[in-house]
């Protein structure tokens, strides 16, 4: 992937403009001439103050302005201890300006060169160490970066990028490549060390599905307010029952509870059952994905009934109450066994479950995002959007950063679920049953 660095896709990233004698020069020392051109705090105060088209230039050249800003940051430090330049010493300060050295500070995350002014303790007899320099220093990578590479900006590109940016230097592709690594890194721990305590998790969606060919086991929650939140991922070669055992069991010590009923929505998969039934017995209530359980019926049909059969099924399910959808979905089956037996018997298997929302009372209120699991589906899309440019999988480690960094910028764009105002209503429902059952 190329990048349109006149359109601004990376953060910093612009395509240099040569200023016309009318444009101040106070935005790009590049062309100046004179000494008496270079950019001063003096020359800044003045440009803000300055017309419109100046200000615009502020903007386009905003790393040189922060550059500036950065050493008018560490002159404040320097007055501050040794007092304004060429003033008079005072005998009992023991600090004295040492001269320059050459340094460098991040800029949108861009290692720009630096004048950094040094002050020696005489006291000491060693260097005073600048605070405003060492904050600015240590500034890591910024999830700009991050976003731009999962967004498809490779590490190369990113280079190329580097190379128009005012003084950019010692961004070379292996150190973005390291840098990067360092923050998915972080992003994997961060994500797999969460505390869950804190939430009170109503229902979990929870499916496996091919991540760079290699399949990955999602479980994904939404609160008692409505927030979804993306709780825990392992790598399996399959849905068996293990792996996804020892998923949800690391949900529980890192702190979700489910002692007051929780609802599960999978699709078909007998590892998934298996292992809710498991890890959380009688308090689990399963929804079975209505949209799986209609295309694995029709996929027994021939080619021009599905269409008819699709919506037929479909309608039988978005009837309000439990008694209604039964009801239909019952002739519905008894058809089906003088057509295709073995769609028939699709339709059987698990039916129950998959009119858990309607026994509950709640498919109108509910239904719209728990009916099937169209939300973690949606998920796993934008993993795949942010994990498709990457053309060698080297390792799980690997797979298992890129997929925390996926899931954590996906997460930035979930919406409040459809129908959070009846999630206490789901609640109720579940402890409701819960105490039936006892």
């Amino acid at each position: 992937m190329k990048l349109d660095t006149e359109k601004g896709f990376f953060p910093g990233a612009y395509k240099q403009k040569p200023f016309t004698d009318e444009e101040s020069p106070v935005m790009d020392s590049q062309h100046s001439t004179d000494a008496e051109e270079t950019p001063t705090a003096e020359t800044l105060h003045e440009a803000l103050d300055g017309p419109i088209d100046t200000k615009l230039h502020l903007i386009q050249h905003h790393a040189k302005m922060a550059r500036l800003l950065a050493e008018e940051l560490l002159e404040e430090e320097v007055t501050g201890l040794a007092g304004k330049r060429y003033s008079r010493k005072e005998e009992e300060n023991p600090f004295r300006r040492w001269g320059p050295n050459s340094g460098s500070i991040r800029i949108d995350g861009e290692k720009v060169p630096i004048d950094v002014p040094r002050v020696r303790d005489t006291d000491a007899e060693e260097e005073r160490s600048l605070r405003s320099y060492q904050a600015m220093k240590s500034a890591e990578v910024g999830p700009e970066m991050v976003r731009a590479i999962l967004l498809g900006l490779s590490q190369g590109d990113y280079g190329e990028v580097v190379g128009q940016f005012v003084d950019g230097f010692g961004l070379s592709q292996p150190s973005v490549s390291r840098r990067f690594q360092e923050r998915a890194q972080q992003a994997l721990e961060q994500f797999e060390n969460r505390s869950l305590e804190e939430e009170n998790f109503l229902a979990l969606w929870i499916d496996g599905k091919r991540v760079a060919g290699e399949q990955m086991i999602v479980c994904m929650g939404v609160t008692e307010a409505g927030y979804k939140k993306v709780l825990g991922f392992t790598q399996a070669t399959t849905e068996r029952s293990e792996p996804v055992v020892e998923l949800l069991r690391d949900l529980l010590e890192r702190g979700l509870t489910f002692e007051e009923g929780i609802l599960c929505v999978i699709d078909g998969s007998k590892g998934l059952r298996k292992a809710i039934d498991e890890v959380f017995g009688d308090r689990a209530e399963v929804q079975r994905c209505q949209w799986h359980k209609r295309k694995n019926v029709v996929s027994y049909l021939p080619a021009d009934d599905q269409k008819t059969w699709r919506s037929r099924l479909q309608r039988a399910y978005e009837e309000s109450t439990y008694e209604a959808a039964k009801e239909r979905l019952t002739d519905l089956h008894a058809e089906l066994q003088q057509i295709n037996r073995r769609a028939a018997r699709s339709l059987q298997e698990g039916l129950e479950e998959t009119l858990t929302l309607h026994r509950l009372g709640l498919f109108d209120e509910l239904g719209k995002s728990l009916k099937t699991t169209n939300c973690i589906e949606s998920l796993m899309g934008d993993v795949e959007e942010h994990t498709r440019n990457v053309k060698r999988w080297h390792h799980s480690p690997q797979r298992h950063q890129w997929m925390a960094l996926a899931v954590l910028e996906a997460e930035n764009g979930f919406r409040r679920l459809d129908g959070y105002e009846d999630l206490p209503r789901l609640q109720a429902a579940l402890k409701e049953t819960i105490a039936d059952d006892e």
